[in-house]
């Protein structure tokens, strides 16, 4: 590991300090970059994104992909955890605290907001950061593409019918603006980018050709995800500032379920002794969330300035602390687990 990687948690602690501070002093730079955006996805966020995709991208082999097949338990374990068990385990744990641990401390009406914000983050797997995280644990890029795709797919079909069952809505009206636009965006276009960049290394100098050029380019999938933080807190520094113990009080049960999804995960691959290479990833798309699409219903369904929105950004910041945490323990159990099989 560099000295990028070794260090990442202290980077990105600064980062966060570097982003809520910059918030407050250049609030303009950072109110013109907020409004680079369609459909609530973040066009400036996107091109850091891009950054820290694509490397991984350049690593993932077509030829390879059709023996995926060959190893169906990583993407089984997904599956169940992100449809099965992810979205309803939020829901209880909002209920249990917005209901009755913290009963006494938040309004009910601001209660019911901000449970209905941590219903739309447990329904919504990750699409993007996930091949940061994976790349971060020497994940297999093909397996990965393969996982976020078929999550994307079910996506589709599967995240109103599952929200408007916990919300109680019957007429929930899904972005598929953003939804579409996350998928290319995050996906599709790094995704094609890396394939025109492998078809060029791999002629100029074959395998040691990409894995040279991945290992040069690495950096800036890491100062990628160091500035996406710094956007990400410097865009809601105000709330942060404003109103600390609400932030925390709604980041006590998105927490427990994120640890608690890793390990369930993490455990049934390690139980199914399912390579550390797709084990890792396995378990950290279903811990991660696709913000942009909760922050886009929250604020479609229930208002900009709702207690549903502001729980799905609690879920933008508490993500990157949370998942580089599980990203140190994936590495530091990697000898746990076969290095390859089923």
């Amino acid at each position: 590991m560099g000295v990028f990687e070794r260090y990442l948690s202290a980077w990105v602690a600064l980062a966060i300090i570097a982003g809520i501070g910059l918030g407050q002093v250049v609030p303009g730079v950072f109110g013109a970059l907020a409004g680079l955006e369609y459909a609530n996805v973040n066009f400036a966020v996107a091109v850091l994104i891009w950054a820290m995709v694509w490397p991984m991208m350049i690593g993932v082999d077509f030829a390879s992909l059709r023996r995926v097949g060959e190893k169906p338990k990583g993407l089984f374990i997904t599956l169940i955890v992100n449809w099965l068990i992810k979205p309803f385990s939020m829901a209880a744990l909002g209920v249990l605290f917005f209901r009755y641990v913290f009963a006494g401390l938040i309004p009910p009406e601001d209660a019911e907001g901000y449970l209905a914000g941590l219903i739309l983050l447990g329904a919504a797997p990750c699409t993007a950061m996930v091949f940061i995280w994976s790349q971060l644990t020497r994940g297999d890029p093909n397996y990965t593409l393969v996982q976020v795709s078929v999550n994307d797919a079910i996506m589709v079909f599967a995240f109103a019918p599952i929200v408007a069952l916990l919300l109680g809505i019957t007429d929930l009206a899904v972005p598929w603006e953003t939804l579409l636009l996350s998928v290319g965006l995050y996906v599709v276009v790094p995704l094609v980018a890396g394939i025109a960049a492998r078809s060029l290394l791999m002629a100029r100098g074959g395998q040691a050709g990409v894995d040279g050029f991945i290992g040069a380019v690495k950096p800036a999938s890491v100062i990628g995800l160091l500035l996406t933080v710094v956007l990400l807190f410097g865009f809601q520094g105000d709330v942060i500032l404003k109103r600390p113990l609400v932030i925390a009080l709604i980041a006590v049960p998105i927490l427990i379920q994120s640890y608690a999804i890793f390990a369930v995960a993490y455990g049934a691959a390690w139980a199914l002794k399912v390579p550390h290479a797709i084990a890792a990833p396995c378990a950290l798309i279903g811990t991660s969330n696709f913000f942009e699409l909760a922050v886009a219903v929250a604020i479609s369904l229930f208002g900009l300035t709702s207690g549903a929105a502001l729980a799905t950004v609690v879920g933008v910041l508490v993500e990157v602390p949370v998942m580089l945490s599980l990203v140190a323990v994936a590495n530091r159990t990697r000898g746990r687990f076969p290095e390859s099989g089923a």
